[in-house]
């Protein structure tokens, strides 16, 4: 009886013998973590926003700000999580294991934003102080304190996922970002200096401007195929033809198909097209043991014997 066309794509999905280990998709990722950070930063986001522009604080409505796109930026994570999980399909061959560090490159370049506008009203607050409530300020701060190093910790155990660390970004400038206005606060409330505000913005900002670089950059390099950092694309090549039987390599494209797990496709030009399943375990062997790669796909070709005459 033929197959249906969903049940032709499991099929050709299957992985046999000696095939990698990676199945394209986090069959056991759990949302968990994610889900009760996304939980806790909402349950104060609203509040802090709301006090951030009744005491007229820079720092504390900077911190809201942290704290939306905090909430925003787990959410989008936990969606990707979700979204992470799914088999390959017929249209998605590879997966959707690429959504976690397109959620987390979209959350980098929205705090980059939040970082961008932050600035700015420091900017303008420096020639133009406003009065702050730093009573106000100390107050929400430190609740908004608290909220966050629970969420950190929460985010802290999962230390796999590019998107989890760019959400985790989000969640330590919003810690600093509390920090800096309970500071702001304490010192409006005893000396009345106003431009403590908008000063301890731009140094939360900067800090966090670091980690957000970081993640743009690693989502970025991961979207655009690069090859993992861990691995040398060159020593690969010298490495494969020093393979007993290999005569020379072309083609070689080196990259992750999910972050963790990468792959490898390649023509290796060979003397005789009966040795291949000999080199070709021997190959698998030391990708495997030297690269940690698993998931390889090569192509023999029979070298034309003139080539390689001396």
């Amino acid at each position: 009886m033929p197959y249906h066309a969903h049940s032709k794509s499991e099929h050709l999905h299957d992985h046999r013998r000696g095939d990698a280990e990676h199945r394209h998709y986090f069959e056991n990722r759990s949302q968990k973590i994610l889900a009760w950070a996304l939980g806790l930063t909402l349950s104060f986001a609203g509040v802090e926003v709301a006090f951030g522009f009744l005491s007229n604080s820079l720092a504390l409505i900077s911190d809201a700000g942290h704290m939306v796109t905090d909430a925003a930026a787990l959410g989008l994570a936990l969606l990707a999580q979700i979204i992470a999980k799914r088999p390959p399909t017929a249209k998605n061959s590879f997966g959707f294991g690429r959504a976690e560090a397109l959620a987390a490159f979209v959350n980098g370049l929205v705090m980059l934003g939040v970082i961008i506008w932050i600035a700015k009203e420091a900017i303008q607050r420096f020639s133009t102080p406003e009065t702050v409530q730093g009573g106000t300020v100390m107050m929400v701060a430190g609740i908004g304190l608290a909220i966050n190093i629970v969420v950190a910790w929460v985010l802290s155990h999962d230390k796999e996922s590019v998107n989890t660390k760019a959400a985790m970004v989000h969640v330590m400038g919003d810690l600093l970002g509390s920090v800096a206005a309970i500071v702001s606060g304490a010192v409006i409330y005893l000396t009345g200096w106003m431009q403590i505000d908008p000063l301890l913005s731009i140094f939360v900002s900067l800090l966090i401007l670091k980690s957000t670089l970081s993640v743009l950059s690693e989502s970025y390099h991961f979207l655009m195929e690069g090859v993992p950092h861990n691995i040398d694309y060159v020593q690969i090549g010298a490495d494969l033809e020093e393979i007993n039987g290999v005569l020379s390599v072309h083609d070689l494209h080196v990259w992750e198909m999910s972050p963790g797990f990468p792959a490898l496709i390649g023509h290796l030009e060979i003397e005789d097209l009966s040795a291949w399943p000999r080199i070709l375990e021997s190959v698998k062997a030391m990708l495997l043991s030297k690269h940690k790669i698993d998931h390889i796909t090569l192509q023999a070709e029979v070298a034309d014997s003139e080539e390689f005459q001396d």
